[in-house]
């Protein structure tokens, strides 16, 4: 069996506040991680990812550690911005491609991975041009954005799939719509839930909880152990172990993290272990209906996207009565309040005000160890190292 490696590519590693803290095959496409719709998609258990080296420590829950040294012959190199449909591709192919490029490419010979270093080799150059080329269907991420942009779209292509795998349960939810709805044994729906499925499915995982009086709009997606309570949750891909209470919509929850309190959240990403204050609020919509425009490393940029909130960083918080402006990015770490802060905060930002202190590395480390203990998680050595390699990048020191 080839194992499976993901690749950052030069691309991914620009899409911050993300990329200082994991890899992207670890970030959710979707209704999943872009792994797991590897792993799906080629059948197979990934092996380790390639990316930028203050990632080597990465470790959390069942991800692959860095892939070091050689990667053999026949293993599969796969591209981690790209996110296959959750259909089987062709197991007999050696490259796989969708839209005229690589997504994935089966090693003709042993590669070092020091050759993939800085990410700047492309898989096309690793393709024996005789090699059986087969395609594949799914979603290049070809900007931070676009996991946001793109998320009710294949959300209705995900959950239609997702959902007849799962071994369903009697929820006795009021149900709208004529798009599937599928509640997975083990979740909770309490009475007074209305499941409005009139403009997509709705897949409910295992031990979730959805709480009385609140409505779940799809297309949606609630993970494994998460609970949803009391208000509208519209188009939303919630990962396992989340806390989500107030209006959310068309927006990513990575996992594990929180907004148990009122405010609205519309087209935003929330990364992992993040924690917003009660009545944190993002704007989604400029007032003149343009574009919205957003910092990245290459600096301030047109999204082309009419809607976009704020794209929280691992570990972000905020105070209570936040507000965040159009399109605002939070970087990993950062732990602000009082004051609406500018649309960028540097990661590891901390304070009331710009300009911002920085948040001491050891008081963070310690927090975040006591925050995963909260979700019975252990900040391992090699995590809490990761963390501290990815503090000294994100404030030069």
């Amino acid at each position: 069996m080839s194992p499976l490696h993901l690749y950052d590519d030069a691309r991914a590693r620009t899409f911050e506040p993300f990329a200082l803290t994991r890899p992207a095959g670890e970030l959710r496409a979707g209704a999943l991680l872009v792994r797991q719709r590897w792993e799906q998609a080629l059948a197979l258990t990934a092996a380790g990812f390639v990316g930028a080296p203050h990632l080597a420590s990465f470790e959390e829950l069942d991800a692959p550690a860095a892939s070091t040294d050689v990667l053999p012959a026949r293993a599969i190199v796969a591209n981690a911005r790209f996110a296959p449909a959750l259909a089987v591709a062709d197991p007999d192919a050696d490259v796989w491609a969708c839209d005229g490029r690589v997504a994935a490419v089966r090693l003709r010979e042993a590669l070092p991975v020091d050759r993939l270093a800085d990410g700047t080799l492309e898989l096309e150059a690793l393709a024996d041009p005789q090699a059986r080329t087969a395609p594949i269907r799914g979603w290049w991420m070809q900007e931070v954005w676009d996991y946001v942009g793109q998320l009710t779209t294949m959300l209705a292509d995900d959950l239609p799939v997702i959902g007849p795998t799962l071994q369903p349960m009697y929820h006795g939810a009021t149900v709208l719509g004529t798009h599937p709805v599928f509640v997975e044994a083990g979740a909770h729906v309490e009475p007074y839930v209305v499941l409005d499925a009139s403009a997509g499915a709705i897949v409910i995982r295992r031990e979730a909880t959805v709480q009385a009086f609140t409505r779940v709009v799809g297309p949606c997606y609630v993970g494994q152990a998460s609970l949803v309570t009391a208000d509208k949750i519209a188009a939303c891909a919630i990962g396992e172990v989340a806390r989500v209470h107030g209006e959310i919509s068309t927006s990513i929850v990575l996992g594990h993290s929180n907004k148990a309190h009122d405010g609205f959240v519309g087209h935003s990403y929330l990364g992992r272990w993040v924690n917003l204050g009660a009545g944190t609020t993002t704007s989604n919509l400029k007032n003149t209906y343009g574009t919205v425009a957003l910092w990245t490393p290459a600096g301030v940029r047109d999204t082309g996207l009419q809607f976009l909130g704020t794209l929280f960083g691992d570990h972000a918080k905020t105070g209570i009565g936040l507000q965040l402006n159009t399109g605002t990015v939070l970087g990993a770490g950062a732990n602000v309040y009082d004051r609406m802060p500018p649309k960028a905060v540097a990661p590891f930002a901390w304070g009331g005000a710009a300009p911002y202190d920085t948040y001491d590395v050891d008081k963070f480390v310690d927090v975040a160890a006591r925050a995963m203990a909260r979700r019975q998680v252990t900040l391992g050595a090699r995590g809490a190292a990761q963390l501290r390699a990815a503090h000294a990048r994100g404030t030069g020191r």
